[in-house]
This record gives structure tokens, C-alpha cells and sequence, in this order.
């Protein structure tokens, strides 16, 4: 084993095995936030996606040139600048080039780039590209030294650390990415709208967000829709460079003869395939959650065409498309989490006004660079143009020491003293240029020259003329992205937020007529109809039928337990009737120790009579006991070892309140006796020395006190004036034939 380790043994050390994980991961993972994920602020770009543009400017794939395969630009993005797999780096290629997915597209494709279904793109061998106007913005003066350059990974070329980025690239095309403990989400703008915020801040570097978002009032989406959130959600969320949008899709009705019409949805929200949102909205109906709905068909062409047919011409629009926007994506949130790479590779998550300060800054420094770059450049040739203009002066001088000297150019040098640069410059003339006429060239060039030098020498010690430049170059970019562009034009409308509609939830679900079957055990099902002998239903071995309610599939249901909550629980959740059910209790927060008291369809406007085992007991508003969190909402809090016993609807006619004990004593007394509470403990029904509370019946005192006798059978007690009493009373023996459970029944 020795011998096969060799002279590398001595590289082996022993690390902990937590270090070296950590060690890697971290390297892995800052790999992935510089290299892949992570957006740059100056430019909005990518490692991938800025690879891609500056391999096709190297291929000369300008916007008037011709078209190339896509393969030949993915080879050359591989083998020169990107070592990744060919369909990582096409798929980048593609998104460039959907006007679907980018506002503004930087890649002009010509073949089958994908569709807003959805459908994938062909192969790179079938498709071409090319670059777009905004891509020759973004890497406008990267030959003029703007940017700095780094060594390719094989270190055989260079390649842009950031390109120049005249346009907005950031906010105007967007970014989404995740990279490791971070993501970055970041919805498309209009680029002119981000022009005229960035020439506020220009003015004003402290200019508030809320200002920046006058000029630049919510993300505009290259699919169209609505934006529909208030005007203080969208300030907070770009001062917080973290948020959501609600974006809706746009819709009109369209009217035929009868009054008869149809729903026409023209613009989706962005990033919903078309296909899987129609396929949804058919689901929906397929399920019955829409009865309101009769038909989704996708009329599409080049634009989108969603018709949905109502079931009636007695919808109503409104209600209809909002029973729509809760359940299917023709309502999206769109996040935004503004977290990107600064100048210094280091992410972060800015708010608004930080994101347009760096571009703002990249601007100021690529126009620095620059200038300086030309001003070097017109420095060499005003040395050559002087030399020339030497020449010219010293005509016969310099023929003559051309002609007769062997080593003409030191001569040259010594005699006027000209640089080497010059006296090459001379060397190299042609003779045609030594007529008159193009010695006044020269000078009109060493004029003008001249006074460039001089200009853009005062705009580098004029801080107020590079930002005045800097505007000016802005203005440019609006001018040629701008609204009156087709491709400039707002396409996502600036609303409010939306009124609260109410969507009544039979046009959600449809009304049908169930019973609720809830067994000994608490297992909860839903037959169809309204049974009437439910003896024929079957439960599971050791487990029989307790409650059985009869309900609408539209309607809430009210769960009373033990512990004096009450849960709420939609009829249409419920399971259906072929198996034997689901455990109520995972449906509800319902302990282990606990137990259901009751269940009833909720009907607003009603009364509820609430008491526990310890004859204390209240009425309260059914309204006020909806629960809106599944860990229901406590109203009757029962003493320490007392359970809650009755939960029973108050008849609007009933007078008086019937209340047996487990001693079998009743006591009757007016109803007008008992507390009517929001919650609490409640006052003392009846006081017992044994036992407790069973059973408690509202009931009006003139048509006597009935409960059921068996076989269909029911009696009546008219005359109650032996047990008629003042609340809290021990009361007297029930009647004679009173059931043996101690329970009215009913």
C-alpha cells in the first residue's frame, strides 16, 4: 500500500470529518451565489447569460447581421467561457429570446422558441440566433476598457467581469434564481419608467423610495394583466426589497341576443403556462367547484383567448370571475425579493432606491473609464498628427534625409525631434498623402482633436457634466425603449386593490342536498339526499351511528366539544359516502379526551342555547360562534372537571327552558332568566347534589314540553306548572314516561 501512495503519503492529514464538510460546502455554496444564481446589480446578468451575450457580439450576431444556429453559439459558449452541460446553457439561450418570459428580449430567435403554454422549444440545431437592440445596449463601449476583464477559466481568453450596461437591465427584464440559503426574485419593469426614476434620483440622490415609485408605480409584465395591490403595499415592499404583487388576468364580456354572454380573458398573469391554467379551470369543473361555470374553451392563436361560457345569463360576471381568481391562477402573486451581487460580489437585498444608486454608479464609473480611454486614444494620435504636421513644415528636409540616409529614422528623430512613434508615423506615409489637400485634413483633424481632448477633459474634473452626460444617455435609452415604441409601451394596467366581492359559496360549490352521518367513534361522512331512515347505513365493526344531519353541500357546519369550542367545517370537505368516513377529529383540532356534543348547519341570525355538566349555561349568537382557524374558537368555558353537555338552537318562539339532570329532576323557568353572553361560564340553569347536567330544551310554554315516545311516537306534557320554577331551582321528578336517558330527544 506504501509503494502505490508514493512521495503524495506525506499530503495526508487527518481532519475532522464536520470541518472538512463545512469547509466544502461553504466553498460550494459561495460558488453558487457568485457563479450561477445570483443577478449582478450593474448589469442584471448572470455569469451564464453574460457569457451567452458576449459570445455572440465575438460571432459578430449583431441586430442587422444574419442569424446562426444556436448550437454554433452554444458550442462557442462551452468550449470559450462556460464549462456546463449544453442544455443548462440553451435553455438560458431560449428564456433570452421568449418575449413571453423577458420584457425585453436580449436574443432575436428565429425557429420554435417555446409558447406561453408552456411547450418546450425545439433543439438548438434547429433554431438560430441573434443579438436584439437591447443586448447592443448592454455591451455598448465594452471595447472602449468600461469594464474590467477577466481570464477564462481554461486562462487561453478573457471575458467581461460585468458588461457596460446602458440599459436597465436589473428592473427592466427582472431575475429569479436560488442559490444556496438565498433566492432572489425580482418581477420585470418598464424600462421607461425606470429611466425617469433613475433621472429623479440623479437629481436628488436622497429622493425617498416612496418618490421612486411615483415615477416607476409597479412591475410591468411581459404577459399583460392587471396589478392589483394598494399603492402603500407597493412603497413598503420596495422599501423593504422584499414583498408580493397580485396580479389578475385581464377579462371582458362579450354580449349575444337573449342577454346571453360570455367571459373573454385576453392576458394572463406572468409565468402561468396557458395549458396547465385551462387544464385546471376544466379540473374545477370536472370536481363540480364552479356550478357556475358551464364550459372553458382556449381559443388562442397568436393571442391568448380564454372563452368561459356561465351556466346562466343570470351570473353575474363579477361574482363569477372572482369565484375564479380565489381558486385558479388567473389571480398569481408575484414575489419580490430584491437580492443580488453588488460591485463587491457581495449579496445583499436592497431596496429600490439602492439598486438604481448602483446602476446609477456602474454608469458614472463605465463613463469615466471611457472618456478616459478616448482621451488616451486622441493623445496618440494628436503625437502622430503632430509628427505629420512636422513633416509637412520640413517637406524637403525629410525627403532628403530619407532618400540619402541609410538609417533615416534616429536621423529623423535627432533632426526635429520627433518621437519613435512619429518618426514611424513618417516612415509610413504614402506619397500620395504628402499633396496640399491632405495636409489640410490633418490639420482640420489636430483641430478637432484638439478641442475633444479639451472638452473631455473638463467633463472628467466636472462631476455636475458626467451626471448631466448620464442623463442624457438615459434619455437616449427612453427615447429608443420608450412608450412610443411598440415594444416600450406600458402592457400591465395599474389598479387598486380589489373590493372585497362577495362570492357566495354556491358559486364555488353546488348546492345538492347531503346528510351528515357522524358515528359513535367520530367518523364523519356525507350521503347524498336527505335520508330518512338511515338504519340501512353500515359503520365498521364495534362502532354505530350517533349523529344525523341533514344539510346542503353550500353549507357550514357547526362541531359543538366537550372542551366548549366551537369548530367550523365546510359541508363540501366532508368525504363522501361509499367508505365508512374520516376521523372527525383530524379534520378539526379535537383532543384525544375530547368529544362532540353536537353538530348542526350554521343559519345566520339564529340564538344558541350553550350549557355544561356542571348546570351553569348561557344563550349566545350563532353568528358569533363561526370559527375562522381550524383550532376552532372557545365560547362556553366549563368549570375544572365539568364537561360541555348541550349545544341546541333557540326556537324564536320559545318562552321557557326545560333543564334535567342526571338525578332525574327537571325544573322549567322563563327564558328571559338567562344571560345571553359572547362567551364565558354562564349563569346556574339548575343545582344538583348528585351527579349533573344532561340535557337543556328551549321550548314555548303553551304548546307543553315533547320528547320522543318511540316508534314515531311523541308526548307531551301540557300542564307544567309542578316543575315550574325560578332559574336554579333543584327542580322535581321528570314525568312519568320520560326516556330513561335523561334527553329530550329532539
Amino acid at each position: 500500500m506504501s509503494d502505490l501512495l508514493g512521495d503524495d503519503s506525506a499530503d495526508i492529514r487527518d481532519v475532522p470529518l464536520a470541518s472538512a464538510l463545512s469547509e466544502r460546502y461553504l466553498s460550494y455554496a459561495l460558488s453558487t451565489i457568485v457563479s450561477r444564481s445570483l443577478p449582478d446589480v450593474r448589469d442584471g446578468l448572470k455569469p451564464v447569460h453574460r457569457r451567452l451575450l458576449y459570445a455572440m457580439r465575438q460571432l459578430r450576431l449583431e441586430p442587422n447581421a444574419g442569424f446562426k444556429k444556436s448550437a454554433r453559439v452554444v458550442g462557442d459558449v462551452i468550449g470559450k467561457y462556460h464549462p456546463h452541460g449544453d442544455q443548462a446553457i440553451y435553455d438560458a439561450l431560449v428564456r433570452l429570446a421568449q418575449d413571453f418570459a423577458l420584457r425585453y428580449p436580449l436574443i432575436d430567435g428565429q425557429g420554435n422558441f417555446g409558447n406561453i403554454d408552456g411547450d418546450n422549444p425545439a433543439a438548438m440545431r434547429y433554431t438560430e440566433a441573434r443579438l436584439t437592440d437591447v443586448a447592443m445596449a448592454l455591451l455598448a463601449g465594452i471595447d472602449e476598457d468600461a469594464v474590467d476583464f477577466r481570464p477564462t477559466y481554461d486562462g487561453e481568453a478573457e471575458e467581461p467581469v460585468v458588461l457596460p450596461g446602458a440599459f436597465p437591465n436589473l428592473l427592466a427584464n427582472g431575475a429569479q434564481g436560488i442559490a444556496v440559503g438565498m433566492a432572489t426574485n425580482i418581477p420585470p419593469h418598464n424600462a421607461a419608467e425606470v429611466c425617469d426614476a433613475a433621472r429623479l434620483l440623479i437629481a436628488d440622490w436622497h429622493t425617498p423610495v416612496a418618490d421612486l415609485v411615483a415615477q416607476m408605480p409597479g412591475p410591468d409584465l411581459p404577459t399583460g394583466g392587471v396589478l392589483v395591490e394598494s399603492r402603500a403595499d407597493l412603497v413598503a415592499a420596495y422599501e423593504a426589497g422584499r414583498g408580493s404583487f397580485r396580479v389578475r388576468a385581464r377579462w371582458h364580456t362579450e354580449t349575444f341576443k337573449g342577454g346571453t354572454y360570455q367571459i373573454v380573458v385576453t392576458e394572463i398573469p406572468y409565468q402561468v403556462p396557458k395549458s396547465r391554467l385551462v387544464e385546471k379551470i376544466a379540473d374545477l369543473l370536472a370536481e363540480r367547484k364552479l356550478p357556475a361555470l358551464a364550459d372553458v374553451r382556449d381559443e388562442s392563436t397568436e393571442d391568448v383567448r380564454l372563452v368561459l361560457e356561465p351556466r346562466s345569463r343570470n351570473v353575474d360576471a363579477t361574482v363569477l370571475m372572482e369565484s375564479l381568481f380565489k381558486q385558479t391562477e388567473l389571480e398569481a402573486k408575484l414575489g419580490l425579493n430584491m437580492n443580488v451581487l453588488d460591485k463587491d460580489t457581495t449579496p445583499w437585498v436592497m431596496d429600490l432606491r439602492s439598486v438604481l444608486r448602483a446602476f446609477l454608479a456602474h454608469r458614472h464609473d463605465v463613463l469615466q473609464r471611457r472618456t478616459r480611454h478616448r482621451l488616451d486614444a486622441i493623445a496618440r494620435r494628436l503625437e502622430i498628427l503632430d509628427g505629420y504636421l512636422v513633416a509637412y513644415l520640413n517637406l524637403d528636409e525629410v525627403i532628403r534625409i530619407i532618400r540619402e540616409e541609410d538609417k533615416p529614422k534616429p536621423v529623423l528623430m535627432e533632426r526635429f525631434a520627433l518621437t519613435e512613434i512619429q518618426a514611424d508615423a513618417i516612415l509610413n506615409m504614402r506619397l500620395r498623402a504628402l499633396r496640399k489637400l491632405e495636409e489640410m485634413k490633418i490639420r482640420e483633424e489636430h483641430n478637432n482633436l484638439t478641442a475633444e481632448q479639451a472638452d473631455l477633459q473638463d467633463l472628467m474634473q466636472d462631476s455636475d457634466r458626467r451626471w448631466a452626460r448620464i442623463g442624457d444617455e438615459l434619455d437616449t435609452v427612453r427615447a429608443q425603449f420608450g412608450p412610443d415604441t411598440e415594444l416600450g409601451r406600458r402592457r400591465t394596467d395599474l389598479g387598486e386593490a380589489p373590493p372585497d366581492v362577495d362570492v357566495p359559496l354556491e358559486a364555488v360549490v353546488e348546492r345538492e342536498p347531503i346528510t351528515v352521518l357522524c358515528s359513535a367513534k367520530g367518523w364523519i361522512r356525507a350521503m347524498k339526499g336527505h335520508l330518512q331512515d338511515v338504519g340501512e347505513v353500515k359503520y365498521k365493526d364495534g362502532d354505530g351511528p350517533r349523529f344525523a344531519v341533514h344539510a346542503y353541500t353550500t353549507d357550514k357546519l357547526l362541531v359543538f366539544a366537550t372542551n366548549g369550542r366551537f369548530y367550523t367545517l365546510g359541508a363540501e370537505r366532508l368525504p363522501g359516502g361509499r367508505g365508512f368516513g374520516e376521523p372527525l377529529r383530524l379534520m378539526i383540532d379535537l383532543a384525544n379526551d375530547e368529544d362532540v356534543v353536537q353538530i348542526l348547519t350554521h343559519q345566520g341570525g339564529r340564538k344558541l342555547l350553550v350549557a355544561s355538566s356542571d348546570g351553569r349555561g348561557f344563550v349566545t349568537a350563532e353568528d358569533d360562534v363561526v370559527a375562522q382557524k381550524k383550532g376552532g374558537k372557545q365560547i362556553l368555558s366549563p368549570a375544572k372537571g365539568a364537561r360541555a353537555a348541550v349545544c341546541r338552537p333557540v326556537p324564536p318562539e320559545a318562552d321557557h327552558l326545560a333543564v334535567v339532570g342526571e338525578n332525574r329532576r327537571m325544573v322549567v323557568f322563563p327564558l328571559g332568566e338567562l344571560s345571553e353572553l359572547a362567551k364565558g361560564r354562564g349563569v346556574i340553569l339548575q343545582r344538583y347534589r348528585d351527579g349533573g347536567l344532561t340535557d337543556a330544551k328551549p321550548f314555548r310554554y303553551a304548546d307543553g314540553l315533547s320528547w320522543p315516545a318511540g316508534k314515531g311516537r311523541r308526548r307531551t306534557e301540557s300542564d307544567l306548572r309542578a316543575w315550574l320554577s325560578r332559574r336554579g331551582g333543584q327542580g322535581r321528578m321528570v314525568p312519568s314516561g320520560f326516556p330513561k336517558s335523561n334527553r329530550f330527544g329532539d
